[in-house]
């Protein structure tokens, strides 16, 4: 009777992470969904993430909550999130709707889910459970690892083969057929001669001894920027720093004080010449 009572009651430590940990959690979810930026809406779910695995360690599925931080958190979301900062996404690029109606077939699909949530928590609302003293009885690997092939084994197996569709199909749409031999070295580089293109190495980015960073154009003899010290595919975005100005400011800085120097040296010149010549 006191194990029942107390699968069913809540105390106060557990109620006051609950809210506030389910706080945290609907915000990230909000901001990921909300935030202009892909690189933030990529944290924000990796803090929802993290929110989530350590609900599932409060409750006693410690595999979950690991499992949950490793691969959910630490591989899958870190690898969007690198991928989104390699390539690049702006916030134009989501305004592009690419698939027709896909906005409605999301509210659809957004709208089936809240159904089949509220529906979740009233079975629980309403059914009896055991707690977990009886469902990690035997572990809490072993326990989940029964549910899974046992009761749960037709919707397991099906959960996996739409991940390795959807991986073979990813395979299949990025996977491009060469149709036509591909040029050799001397063959580029000979169309690069007919076509009267920059043919030496392009120079690097950044500014000597100051900058080094790829979106900073390096600055030829006059101090203005080049553009071919930087990608092309910056350019085009507009993400490219210039500091032409900064360094034109301390090249005159540099000469105004080379020139002071030399007028100090011109005026201490004839007094130096008659104190040698006292000395003497």
């Amino acid at each position: 009777m006191t194990e029942q009572l107390a699968a069913y009651s809540t105390s106060t430590g557990e109620a006051f992470q609950f809210w506030v940990l389910g706080t945290v959690a609907v915000i990230g979810a909000l901001c990921t969904v909300f935030m202009r930026r892909a690189v933030h809406s990529a944290l924000c779910l990796a803090g929802t993430m993290i929110v989530l695995a350590v609900f599932y360690l409060a409750n006693g599925a410690y595999f979950l909550g690991v499992v949950q931080i490793v691969v959910y958190t630490g591989a899958i979301m870190m690898l969007f999130l690198f991928v989104v900062m390699l390539v690049g996404v702006t916030a134009a690029d989501s305004l592009k709707e690419t698939i027709k109606g896909q906005r409605w077939l999301a509210l659809l699909c957004g709208l089936g889910f809240g159904v089949l949530l509220v529906g979740g928590i009233g079975n629980a609302s309403l059914s009896e459970f055991n707690g977990l003293g009886e469902a990690n009885a035997g572990g809490n690997v072993e326990g989940l690892a029964a549910l899974l092939f046992t009761k749960y084994v037709f919707a397991f197996e099906i959960t996996g083969a739409l991940l390795i569709t959807a991986a073979v199909g990813a395979m299949v749409l990025t996977h491009r057929e060469r149709t036509e031999r591909a040029r050799t070295q001397r063959e580029l580089a000979e169309q690069r001669v007919r076509e009267g293109k920059y043919l030496p190495p392009l120079p690097a980015p950044g500014v000597y001894a100051r900058h080094n960073a790829v979106d900073i154009a390096g600055l030829l003899p006059d101090g203005t920027p080049s553009d071919l010290t930087v990608s092309k595919t910056l350019r085009e975005r507009g993400q490219i720093r210039d500091v032409s100005q900064e360094a034109i400011n301390d090249l005159r800085a540099m000469e105004q004080r080379a020139e002071e120097r030399l007028e100090r040296n011109a005026i201490d010149a004839p007094t130096f010449k008659r104190a040698e010549e006292a000395s003497k």
